[in-house]
């Protein structure tokens, strides 16, 4: 028998082996998912001997990662700005980038000073942007939108877990046509790689999450030109539309965005890395 410290060691070991970025952390993940106990309880029990249930379950969770599953595939879980979500594969995985998004939204709305605002997030995923902002706006309604069905069950169960069930909407459908009111923001993360860097992503990209949810086409902004075509017709006036995109796409899409909504102002908003990441779209009340 080996202590429960030897083999998170031998876990961290073998995940370097395949390039994992941060094999220790990932390990500890992996164990405490196979013992169900949190981080501190892991770190209390380093020098026990695990119970061959518990060896054998860890093993299970750390063949699916070697072979480069998302860690949030394996694990079923993924933390986004502070709501811990439960994920599926089928359903593209929360990044933390995309937590900049949410920030700005809550912020345009608050300048906005609705008293009940009326929310859509366009390309919904596993719900983390709608529930977030459901979360953090005071009597927002949110009506979450996807083609995917499985990303449209997986927002369902995650709003409903967190107690989002009657403020968070979920359609199945493609963009703004299932909208059954106008709104007040359009916040989408939608698909915005471009078709031919797909296949040159890392494995747990570019071979276990959906295509449907990161090929954005040629340029990368066939929906987001779709989405702007679309959204004056659904907007309120003075509304705005965010969109989470590439840091190479932001002039194209601030151009086209000038021809879709000439009487709207655009900017952008950078992510913790000093990078460009969304698009901010202010229209005129």
């Amino acid at each position: 028998m080996s202590t429960l410290g030897v083999r998170l060691d031998d876990t961290a070991r073998r995940l370097a082996a395949v390039g994992i970025d941060d094999p220790r952390l990932e390990a500890d993940v992996l164990w405490m998912k196979a013992l169900d106990i949190d981080r501190a309880q892991l770190y209390a029990r380093l020098h026990d001997d695990p119970a061959e249930a518990h060896a054998t379950a860890a093993e299970a969770l750390t063949a699916r990662r070697l072979r480069r599953e998302p860690l949030a595939y394996v694990t079923g879980t993924r933390e986004f700005y502070g709501i811990d979500l439960t994920i599926r594969p089928g359903v593209l995985v929360p990044r933390p980038d995309t937590e900049t998004l949410v920030d700005e939204a809550i912020s345009v709305l608050a300048h906005r000073a609705e008293p009940a605002p009326v929310i859509a997030d366009i390309g919904c995923g596993s719900g983390a942007i709608a529930l977030a902002l459901a979360a953090s706006v005071a009597d927002a309604t949110v009506h979450a939108v996807d083609r995917s069905p499985a990303a449209v069950a997986l927002t369902r169960a995650n709003a409903e877990r967190h107690g989002l069930g009657e403020r968070v909407r979920v359609y199945l459908g493609d963009l703004t046509a299932p909208l059954p009111e106008p709104v007040d923001l359009i916040a989408a993360n939608l698909p915005y790689v471009r078709s031919d860097e797909l296949p040159t992503l890392e494995p747990e990209v570019s071979v276990f999450e959906p295509a449907e949810a990161l090929d954005g086409g040629a340029d990368g902004l066939d929906l987001v030109r779709r989405l702007l075509r679309e959204a004056p017709a659904r907007l309120k006036p003075g509304a705005a539309v965010l969109l989470e995109l590439d840091p190479r796409q932001f002039d194209e899409a601030a151009a086209f965005a000038a021809e879709a909504m000439p009487d709207a102002r655009a900017r952008s908003v950078r992510d913790l890395a000093g990078r460009e990441r969304v698009l901010v779209i202010e229209t005129t009340a």
